[in-house]
């Protein structure tokens, strides 16, 4: 039975976003280890997304909830990630 908890964690990207991919990069490894889908959403394919996102990018949700911006620290994250869904 596998008692980690399973998260869908989800990155709002550039396609030029150098930091984007250095996170992303960073954060994969975490993501698999803890069994939580990795998923980047390009927020130029979606005018509401540029709206809300802007420059902001990369942006971290975790279970559709805003974690980071920009830079995200591995011990929040494996933190964030060893919770039950719903508990922050």
């Amino acid at each position: 039975m596998n008692t980690i908890p399973t998260h869908d964690v989800v990155m709002m990207v550039r396609k030029t976003c150098g930091s984007c991919a250095r996170v992303e990069q960073q954060i994969r490894p975490i993501c698999e280890k803890y069994g939580a889908t990795l998923s980047t959403v390009d927020v130029d394919s979606d005018q509401e997304k540029v709206m809300e996102y802007g420059d902001r990018v990369p942006v971290i949700l975790i279970d559709g909830d805003e974690f980071a911006c920009w830079e995200v620290d591995n011990e929040d994250l494996v933190d964030a990630l060893s919770r039950p869904q719903g508990v922050r």
